[in-house]
């Protein structure tokens, strides 16, 4: 897939056209997902299928929070399209095959295994961004992102999105299909996603004599959900709703599944002190204009 955009530079008459290039694929009829990265700021977006056929795209809608683009195919089809797996049942050691468009090298195959799923992408020093990714030891480079990762079936598990190398480095990560899945439909049917947030950041913190971690507040953002109901940095979280807390993932599930404008009833610990609070979960982008 590639894709073209202006570009005005500084102490130039007039701006230059530049070429910027990265992978996708199609999951419904003419629908294909790629990165927002790979799309974002374009004027015109170019789709290249395996035949050699180019076609143009429009750009259906983007979430910057989860890095995800759903692109519309112009023209009839029908189109080849992906079949999708479920990330849910993948584990650690399983084939992926990460497909794309590595330095303009189209239709590249590398081949590796799952080394980690939940993989929390502020664990990786992206504190503006809302996912967390399947690590993989499959090879990917500069043009692979919004490429699909494969299972040894042929199936969709994953958009490769992200890679950090260096000195025996390599790693690579790919969103979810389950996750990705549901971001795309909510850009088809609603144009946006909402991402329901409290305005906390975490920390988890194992305690190797109990074999479980406790899940801390490490931030709390002036004037979100979690200050006006009175959330405190270093106050441990217990339970969301009726669900007990044991890992970040599972406060970011919770708040998820709860949506914006609905109560939530949350159970912390506080110096040896239980204190339970109602919240009301907001939009991220609401926090972001407070």
């Amino acid at each position: 897939m590639k894709d073209f955009f202006r570009l005005d530079l500084p102490n130039e008459n007039r701006p230059r056209i530049e070429q910027n290039q990265g992978s996708g694929f199609i999951f419904a009829d003419g629908l294909v997902m790629t990165n927002a990265h790979v799309v974002n700021g374009s004027d015109k977006v170019i789709v290249g299928l395996t035949n050699g056929k180019k076609l143009n795209a429009k750009l259906i809608g983007q979430d910057y929070f989860t890095d995800l683009a759903v692109l519309k195919i112009e023209g009839k089809g029908p189109w080849p399209k992906a079949k999708l797996g479920d990330s849910a049942k993948i584990k650690v050691g399983d084939w992926a095959i990460a497909v794309g468009n590595p330095f303009g090298l189209e239709n590249t195959v590398t081949l590796g295994i799952i080394s980690n799923l939940n993989r929390n992408v502020n664990q990786l020093g992206i504190y503006d961004k809302k996912l967390e990714l399947i690590q993989t030891d499959a090879a990917i480079n500069p043009g692979n992102s919004g490429g699909p990762l494969l299972n040894s079936d042929g199936e969709v598990i994953g958009i490769n999105t992200l890679i950090r190398s260096g000195p025996g480095a390599g790693l690579s990560f790919a969103i979810p299909i389950n996750k990705a899945k549901e971001i795309a439909y909510q850009l088809l049917n609603n144009g946006k996603v909402i991402h329901p947030m409290i305005g906390i950041s975490l920390i988890e913190e194992s305690i190797s004599e109990r074999k479980n971690n406790v899940v801390k507040v490490g931030y709390v953002v002036p004037k979100s959900p979690a200050e006006k109901s009175g959330i405190k940095i270093d106050d441990i979280l217990i339970k969301i709703g009726n669900k007990n807390i044991e890992t970040a993932s599972d406060v970011i599930e919770q708040i998820s599944k709860n949506g914006i404008k609905k109560q939530v009833t949350i159970l912390l610990k506080r110096k040896n002190k239980f204190i339970k609070l109602k919240i009301i979960p907001t939009d991220i982008t609401n926090l972001q204009n407070n």
